[in-house]
């Protein structure tokens, strides 16, 4: 059986996710899931990128906005605004809370937030194994410019949701991550891969904050399995979301050539690029990344299935040269 393992973000990892289990129907799919968005709220643990690829193969995602629970209520979240508190900026669903509580709890009875996971995913049945990057607290913050003429460190979230990353960040801090360890599997996962996948998600607070947990990187850099990641940008401009202000960040230009290069030959063997930047193959191929230019619009699900099986394609590819 063939093994593949994904390291994801949110929303773009798990619409990616869903076009490959049609495209590898008989492949053991491991979803290493980035807990960086990680935030306490309310007394709750909520990890935004876990459950947004649960619930999107689980079947439970509301479709349009590509986060929280389909049919959902907001009653609790009212009567929080009711009593003043804060923050009223994050928006919490009634069923979604209900997924909070659960986890919350089991964490607060001693489990590791992976065994919690495992017991959350065998209520949704996601068709794939979903670890956290890590079980240890990790917490990407961003700096940004403080009212007086300093600068402070926010929230991840706080500076998505809050601030629509409308202010100019200066640096993205994975805070925990120099003294997490890799939850358990995710190693394993890695080294027993026949093909690993970045799929189109943010480069520096998704992908880029597993990274950053000590052995992650190192495991897929010295990984035997092809390394094949789908570029999150089209025509320089992310699909969805804000990944060109985090890029600007780190000090890595918006366009696909120099997000290759950012993750570098070191970790990726292939890379696939929209038609739109076709012009960037040489150019990446000149850096050492073997380059495809595909569809890599996930503008519905035989979309994001063709997106797979051409990541799929170049993996063999990379791995018969």
């Amino acid at each position: 059986m063939r093994r593949i393992v994904v390291l994801a973000g949110g929303i773009g990892g798990a619409r990616f996710l869903r076009g490959l289990r049609p495209a590898a129907p008989d492949a053991e799919i491991t979803v290493i899931g980035n807990t960086g968005d990680d935030i306490h709220l309310f007394g709750l643990k909520i990890c935004p990128d876990l459950d947004t690829v649960m619930y999107t193969l689980g079947g439970g995602i509301h479709e349009e906005q590509g986060w929280g629970r389909a049919d959902e209520s907001f009653a609790v979240r009212e009567e929080l605004a009711a009593y003043g508190v804060e923050p009223t900026w994050f928006g919490l669903g009634d069923r979604d809370i209900a997924t909070h509580i659960v986890r919350t709890q089991m964490l607060g009875a001693g489990y590791p937030l992976s065994a919690v996971t495992e017991a959350l995913c065998a209520r949704w049945q996601p068709g794939v194994k979903l670890l956290p990057m890590t079980d240890d607290r990790v917490e990407t913050h961003v700096v940004i410019d403080a009212p007086d003429g300093g600068r402070r460190a926010v929230h991840f979230q706080e500076y998505w949701v809050r601030l629509r990353a409308a202010v100019p960040a200066h640096g993205i801090v994975p805070v925990g991550a120099e003294t997490a360890a890799p939850a358990p599997g995710v190693l394993q996962a890695l080294a027993e891969a026949d093909v690993i996948l970045f799929p189109p998600s943010n480069p520096v607070v998704s992908i880029g904050t597993i990274l950053s947990v000590p052995g992650i990187r190192e495991a897929v850099a010295g990984a035997a399995a092809p390394v094949v990641g789908l570029s999150p940008l089209i025509g320089g401009a992310p699909v969805r979301g804000m990944a060109d202000k985090v890029l600007a960040a780190i000090g890595v230009a918006a366009d696909t050539a120099a997000v290759a290069r950012h993750y570098g030959p070191e970790l990726l063997d292939g890379w696939l690029v929209a038609p739109q930047d076709a012009d960037a193959v040489p150019e990446v191929e000149k850096a050492g990344i073997r380059c495809r230019a595909v569809p890599l619009l996930m503008s519905d699900r035989q979309a994001a299935t063709a997106m797979a099986g051409q990541a799929l394609e170049l993996a063999e590819e990379v791995r018969a040269a």
